[in-house]
């Protein structure tokens, strides 16, 4: 296994995760204009890379703190990292940043058909609070809402 940092995301991991980005996420894939609004948001948002010994992208993640409360926006690991640990940890780090911002309590949605998804985030505690009918896919696809104590 090789050394993997995790730093915080630039303007340069966007490039570098677009690839990836409809391939994880479809029809919910986010734009590289959209990741850099959500960077320049540094008073509410908190993004992480994972990187190698390289500077080659593993995976990111990001963070949304309002008051005390964090909703968890993002979690990607490309294909080829998968199995190593690198999702679980981008998500105690997010935790962690929560903590500090003063949050009590994170939520996230998930895809009800990602199950890798939501069994990292049953082992980080978070347990299923509900259900958004046809919150992806345009709506073909529902959402399984989680939240957690922090």
């Amino acid at each position: 296994m090789s050394v993997i940092d995790v730093v915080p995301m630039t303007r340069a991991h966007i490039d570098a995760l677009m690839p990836f980005e409809r391939e994880l996420f479809g029809t919910e894939a986010w734009s590289a204009d959209g990741y850099r609004a959500e960077l320049a948001d540094t008073r509410h948002r908190y993004y992480l890379a994972a990187v190698d010994e390289n500077e080659s992208l593993l995976g990111w993640a990001g963070v949304r703190v309002v008051g005390d409360t964090a909703e968890i926006l993002t979690v990607g690991v490309v294909p080829q990292a998968r199995r190593q640990g690198i999702g679980g940890r981008l998500l105690a780090m997010l935790l962690d940043e929560a903590t500090r911002r003063g949050a009590v309590e994170a939520f996230l949605e998930v895809r009800v058909d990602n199950t890798a998804a939501q069994q990292l985030y049953e082992q980080a505690r978070f347990v299923r609070v509900g259900i958004r009918r046809g919150y992806y896919a345009e709506g073909r696809v529902d959402a399984v809402v989680m939240r957690r104590a922090i």
